[in-house]
């Protein structure tokens, strides 16, 4: 029993994992444990960034600069604004008021942003921004945590590769599109880039996609996982 339980500690030594217990009935706990994890995991590339998609979470496609992911029947679209890190663009403030199921501003070093949940037909939108990004996810009120358990994980891994996003800033397609990445600077409330499907419209088609993609998954992850 001696010798399991030191060769259970040497690989986490080894390994340099560190277990973390994470209340999932939280909000705030869940926000607060893993935004403050260094994660350095990545098993997906896209034009000037990377990051983790974590286990249960399928990746579908990118359009851009905007990726669609699935996990348990929900669609996670996930945005990621280069011009507005390039350029170190201070997020804009978002006032809290009643109308609101929940909002927090998230300071955690050099990254800010917020996490805003309205109710929208019975589900609930939640919209998190931070790291210069944004993931954008309508789910069931038990659904929350779990959506924002992953939102975390992926927000918090995202890491930029600013050569790759010089070059691009300096390609004469990319100027033309810098007007569209600049996702801080409007309206939180009146924004409409999230499309909410009916449930009539999703097909056995798109779950067979899910299927595929799901076994098909990156696993460029030398660290370990989530």
């Amino acid at each position: 029993m001696i010798k399991k339980t030191l060769l259970l500690i040497m690989i986490l030594l080894v390994s340099g994992c560190t277990i973390v217990r994470i209340n999932t009935t939280s909000t705030d706990n869940i926000i607060d444990v893993v935004l403050s994890k260094e994660n350095t995991l990545y098993n997906q590339i896209g034009k000037g960034y990377k990051y983790y998609i974590p286990r249960g979470v399928t990746y579908i496609n990118t359009t851009e600069y905007n990726d669609t992911l699935y996990s348990n029947g929900n669609y996670y679209y996930l945005y990621i604004d280069v011009v507005s890190y390039y350029h170190k663009k201070d997020i804009e403030e978002v006032k809290n008021n009643d109308s609101y199921y929940y909002y927090r501003k998230i300071e955690n070093g050099d990254k800010k942003g917020y996490v805003l949940i309205t109710e929208v037909d019975n589900k609930y939108l939640i919209k998190f921004v931070y790291n210069y990004s944004r993931i954008e996810v309508l789910v069931k009120k038990d659904e929350i945590n779990d959506a924002i358990l992953n939102s975390s994980y992926i927000l918090s891994t995202i890491k930029y590769n600013d050569n790759v996003i010089k070059i691009m800033l300096d390609d004469d397609y990319f100027k033309n599109k810098e007007e569209k990445y600049t996702l801080f600077e409007s309206d939180p409330e009146n924004e409409k880039f999230f499309p909410i499907y009916d449930d009539e419209e999703e097909t056995d088609e798109t779950e067979q996609q899910v299927d595929d993609e799901s076994d098909e998954s990156v696993e460029n992850n030398k660290d370990g996982e989530l």
